[in-house]
């Protein structure tokens, strides 16, 4: 499988400074990305019907700057369970640390919070000082998260955790469950920002971003049949790399993925950085991720 770079990217954040870190899910026949919106110090949404020509953005929660924890919120991953919007987000403070938080919705649009503290925050040596990133799944009664722990400017590893109710969490005691390979170059620094999905032959299918150094990043793949051990990587890594010259040109970062039924293959999504700038842009595959393809 090969993936190619839409060729309308950019496709989203142009106009709104820098959009980043999107989670796109499809709902009632659209997609909506969730997405980080950095200059309102806010989390948005935006809906589409064909994953490049997208909607306006609307403010879906913005910082509070009063709960010395969301100087910025950013971030997040959103799921509609039995009627209701749930929200798991990273506030930042201070610059210096990173917490996830929790929000509900009733119509998928307005978020309030649901607390007056993080309801995860890093307790580990390999935490260090930032929990941030997470991406949830709801699955035979259980909430699922896969998250980045680490340094507060780019995290360092993934690690995992579950609730029962999507607020209290108990985290893995074998964690971190995914760390770099030092012999791949292009996530020899650290790896980071992961979507996670079922797939129906392998298991798991872990998009995540590897980073060749601390400012050159690239998306990359992994399977794992129980999404926790054995994972492996992709043989066609890294999937989406920057591209001298391109809004994408120093780091591509946070991949979110969807395989399309119409068209055969896998859309990504994920922001390109070029200096201080990110917008989103897009790849696509067609075929399937099949075993043989991993190592």
């Amino acid at each position: 499988m090969n993936f190619n770079k839409y060729p309308e990217n950019p496709i989203y954040g142009q106009n709104l400074g820098t959009a980043f870190d999107a989670y796109v899910t499809k709902v009632d026949g659209k997609l909506r990305m969730d997405f980080s919106w950095r200059p309102k110090k806010a989390l948005a949404v935006s809906f589409s019907d064909d994953g490049i020509h997208w909607t306006e953005p609307q403010i879906t929660l913005a910082y509070n700057e009063e709960s010395g924890f969301e100087d910025n919120v950013n971030r997040n991953c959103v799921l509609r369970v039995d009627g209701k919007w749930k929200m798991w987000y990273t506030g930042q403070a201070h610059g210096a640390f990173s917490y996830i938080c929790y929000a509900e919705s009733d119509d998928g649009i307005h978020f309030h919070r649901v607390g007056d503290e993080p309801i995860m925050v890093p307790e580990y040596p390999y935490e260090n000082a930032s929990v941030m990133n997470p991406c949830v799944l709801f699955e035979d009664g259980v909430y699922k998260m896969w998250y980045s722990a680490g340094e507060t400017y780019e995290p360092n590893v993934l690690c995992y955790a579950e609730s029962k109710d999507g607020i209290h969490w108990t985290k893995r005691k074998a964690n971190p469950i995914f760390i770099r390979n030092e012999e791949k170059e292009y996530e020899a620094n650290r790896v980071g920002g992961c979507q996670i999905l079922r797939h129906k032959d392998l298991g798991y299918l872990l998009f995540y971003i590897g980073y060749k150094d601390i400012n050159t990043a690239c998306i990359c793949v992994a399977t794992s049949k129980n999404g926790l051990t054995g994972f492996r990587r992709f043989k066609g890594n890294p999937i989406v790399f920057p591209k001298p010259g391109d809004f994408d040109s120093e780091a591509c970062y946070k991949p979110t993925a969807l395989y399309s039924e119409e068209k055969k293959g896998w859309d990504v999504w994920y922001n390109g950085r070029t200096g201080a700038v990110e917008l989103i842009g897009g790849a696509f595959a067609e075929g399937d991720f099949k075993d043989e393809d991993f190592e």
